[in-house]
């Protein structure tokens, strides 16, 4: 059997006949190991037993149709999956560790098995004792066509597959399973990608919906070459603060859904619970009267809710000040502070400004930029934003608010909470005026500082 050493980047699997200090590819410092890889000859290959032999066919001639989907139905995954699990499809989860990736794969082939579908659960971390100890306390009669099996080999796992026919596969995770055929050890990079690469084969060619769980690295980012996430279908991570019970499942690629659709869980002895209401839960510790306190609608897909955003201003200690974001884009505060120092006079250069949104949710929303500024002024001023107000728009270089979308959508969530009180853009007024509000007073703004002229005395 022929070998032959190289030096990959585990960052971005560029290959190296050399090792290199920084990677062309991606320029990480650092990021090569060498790896062995062996040769296999052809007719032993396992890619060729995979490929389908299917002819060119035109395309008028191909019936359109839409997908068939298995409903887990779990609403908060399903909607983040656009609807339910697509026949044939690869998806990979990944997340940090703890953050409960195996629980919710594992709570999902559950789901699927007791509708009557056949599920093969690989498990390559834990043993099956283990992993039914685990799923006792997910379910409590687990359905006859779940099976599960502790390995880490992927041409077992194949002939598994192909003995069983199960219509979902469920593989934890992709950094313990190696190929044979290739010399390097699992985890790197030629096993990640070649492994992933046979899977998704496997499951295009027979039609099995197949589920991969990745590890993360310390910038959060699937472990792996890039590589890994164009080769599946639907990336979804997992996310949330580690001691904190809440979880948000969050979808960054999806071949068959909106990348927009956000689900919300509350872990408990009993598995991942779901979260129908999750304005309620980052709004339940709410302090009445706090400087820098303000709630903002919203919208993660098809679906709002309001969230706390916290300011702490301070003065600094030290010769630079400091601007901390948590839950926010960093660069986006300095941009806003900047603002309220140059049109409005608030003078910033000497404090420290901190950023927090309540719940560990990450709010990309433009609609959050008013709410974040005010938040601010609020805390430097000491000055509170009323309890029963909320706030949004988009926040331009001049100072201006401009106007947000889907309105109507995040108005009424606003006064299904009880919230009494709207400050909106200006130029959305029109829209307003076509809800129907029975207990929330609609106040349009077009600039920041007649924002801030709601603040309380």
């Amino acid at each position: 059997m022929k070998t032959k050493t190289v030096f990959v980047c585990q960052s971005c699997g560029q290959e190296s006949s050399r090792w290199l200090g920084k990677c062309p590819g991606c320029g990480g410092w650092n990021s090569f190991v060498e790896e062995t890889a062996a040769l296999k000859p052809a007719q032993d290959s396992t890619r060729g037993l995979l490929n389908r032999m299917d002819a060119p066919v035109l395309l008028q001639d191909v019936a359109a149709g839409s997908e068939k989907r298995y409903v887990t139905g779990m609403s908060e995954f399903d909607r983040v999956m656009g609807g339910g699990v697509v026949v044939g499809s690869v998806t990979l989860i990944g997340g940090d560790p703890g953050i409960g990736k195996s629980t919710i794969a594992l709570q999902m082939s559950c789901r699927l098995s007791e509708q009557g579908a056949k599920v093969l659960y690989v498990s390559g971390e834990e043993s099956v004792a283990q992993t039914k100890m685990r799923a006792d306390r997910i379910v409590r009669n687990p359905a006859s066509s779940l099976y599960i099996v502790n390995q880490i080999d992927l041409n077992v796992i194949i002939e598994f597959i192909n003995k069983l026919a199960p219509q979902v596969v469920v593989l934890d995770s992709i950094q313990v399973v190696y190929e044979p055929g290739l010399g390097s050890s699992p985890g790197t990079v030629s096993q990640v990608r070649e492994c992933a690469s046979l899977l998704t084969q496997l499951a295009k060619s027979r039609g099995i919906a197949c589920f991969i769980i990745g590890h993360v690295t310390k910038e959060g980012t699937i472990a792996g070459p890039r590589v890994l996430e164009h080769i599946v279908d639907t990336v979804l991570y997992f996310e949330g603060e580690r001691y904190s019970a809440y979880r948000v499942l969050r979808t960054t690629k999806n071949r068959f859904g909106s990348t927009n659709e956000l689900g919300v869980f509350e872990m408990t002895s009993d598995g991942l619970m779901e979260v129908s209401n999750p304005s309620e839960i980052f709004l339940a510790e709410r302090a009445q009267h706090a400087t820098g306190s303000v709630v903002v609608p919203i919208l993660e897909g098809t679906r709002p809710f309001l969230v706390e955003v916290q300011g702490l201003v301070s003065r600094s200690a030290f010769g630079m000040v400091r601007h901390k974001a948590q839950g926010f884009d960093a660069n986006r505060l300095a941009l806003l502070v900047a603002v309220l120092e140059k049109r409005l006079g608030i003078r910033l250069e000497d404090q420290d400004i901190f950023l927090n949104v309540v719940g560990g949710v990450r709010v990309e929303d433009p609609a959050a930029d008013l709410s974040v500024a005010m938040a601010v002024a609020s805390a430097f001023l000491d000055r509170p934003v009323d309890y029963n107000t909320v706030v949004l728009g988009e926040v331009g270089l001049s100072a201006e608010v401009r106007s947000v979308s889907h309105l109507p959508l995040r108005i009424n969530e606003a006064e299904k909470l009880g919230f009494r009180k709207c400050l909106l853009p200006k130029n959305n007024l029109k829209a307003s005026r076509m809800i129907k509000t029975k207990t929330l007073e609609i106040v349009p703004v077009a600039t920041v500082k007649e924002a801030m002229d709601h603040l309380e005395r």
